[in-house]
């Protein structure tokens, strides 16, 4: 009889001990960002705020012609914004890049030259990383922490191997499409027509009507909205990000 006392205590204390790594096992993944929705990494493509924030973003992948203009129009306006910068192109234009950094914006990384991320490996993919990662850092002093593929591309490959090196995968809830606009007009009219607060807009600096559409949209979204780095937009620990990339507090 005393046997069985002994077992069934030590049944009930293995069992306390179980539960009790499982309640470990819950407070840990409170606070580790889950980017696996079912078996599909998922970035950010906005965020669910109680305020009234709301990201801007540039690509610059093309040219530097309209850089001034724009860095001009967002100064006279107070915005400060994200560009995701490709290697080659900060190459190409150093300048241009170190007038967007002196000028208080964030920079991001946009890969080194524009390659198809969903059909390199992860360690091909970590190396055109850091190859960014190293152009931008000389020339600006600062590290990228935020990542966007060229295209927009992603698999799990590509988001796992940014989460785990430390970067922050960011795609886009209002897409312009300013690099095929026939007037600024379109631009703003699709923007305005679907922006809401947690949105991260893409822009393009080099196309033809980018820089004119600009000063119309500050002057309307400035007027409802925060507008902020992505870096101030999304949450850095204790969130989660729904099937439609959606990061919530967790």
């Amino acid at each position: 009889m005393r046997f069985m006392i002994v077992r069934a205590r030590t049944l009930f204390c293995l069992i306390l001990c179980i539960c009790a790594v499982g309640i470990g096992i819950g407070c840990i993944r409170d606070v580790v960002p889950v980017f696996l929705v079912g078996e599909r990494e998922i970035p950010i493509y906005s965020v669910e705020r109680e305020d009234n924030k709301l990201a801007l973003s540039f690509n610059c992948a093309w040219n530097d012609s309209d850089i001034d203009t724009i860095l001009n129009t967002l100064e006279e306006y107070g915005v400060r914004c994200t560009f995701f910068a490709v290697g080659t192109w900060a190459e190409k234009y150093p300048e241009a890049l170190k007038k967007i950094s002196d000028a208080g914006h964030e920079i991001g990384n946009h890969s080194y030259n524009h390659a198809h991320y969903s059909k390199m490996s992860r360690e091909e993919i970590l190396a055109d990383m850091q190859k960014c990662d190293d152009v931008i850092a000389k020339l600006t002093g600062q590290k990228p922490e935020l990542f966007r593929a060229a295209y927009g591309e992603y698999n799990n490959t590509v988001v796992s191997a940014c989460e785990d090196s430390g970067r922050s995968y960011i795609q886009w809830s209002v897409d312009s499409l300013d690099y095929k606009a026939k007037s600024a007009e379109a631009i703003t009219k699709r923007i305005l027509g679907k922006t809401k607060p947690g949105d991260i807009v893409l822009l393009h600096n080099g196309t033809d009507f980018t820089a004119e559409a600009l000063p119309v949209l500050l002057e309307s979204l400035s007027a409802e909205y925060e507008l902020c780095k992505v870096s101030e937009l999304i949450y850095r620990e204790n969130y989660t990000i729904d099937a439609n990339g959606v990061q919530k507090k967790s």
